[in-house]
């Protein structure tokens, strides 16, 4: 592959390197009754992808099952450069967010709408950058 079609197929750059895609994983914990409302954390994967300046591709798919303390909700919101995939827990209030993009975003973004929808007591996020 030529270096320029590298780069354009890598368009990311971290740490000087090119990188295919941007990788943030978020542990959300104690968030606020929103986690429970299959319509919130609908609007919530419509509302990460358009504030992280994402093209979404078709409606979340949102679910809740499981059974005991293994309820919660997972969604996913196709996005034109990957997804955002979330999965909560009921009884714990607590969220798991993937966002992958082969085009960047800042965390600075995904941690005010985890804020503004969920008002977490604490949230942990690593982001990897993926060749």
């Amino acid at each position: 592959m030529s270096t320029a079609a590298l780069t354009e197929y890598r368009r990311i750059t971290h740490n000087g390197q090119p990188h295919y895609g941007q990788h943030l994983i978020a542990t959300c914990l104690g968030c606020n009754e929103s986690i429970l409302s299959i319509d919130r954390m609908t609007e919530f994967l419509k509302t990460m992808a358009d504030e992280i300046d994402m093209v979404r591709y078709g409606e979340p798919l949102v679910a809740r099952f499981g059974g005991g303390i293994e309820t919660g909700i997972s969604g996913v919101q196709l996005i034109e450069t990957s997804a955002i995939v979330i999965h909560t827990n009921d009884a714990h209030r607590d969220m798991y967010l993937d966002v992958f993009s082969c085009k960047s975003f800042k965390e600075e973004t995904v941690r005010r709408v985890l804020d503004d929808f969920l008002l977490p007591a604490t949230v942990n996020c690593e982001t990897m950058y993926r060749k």
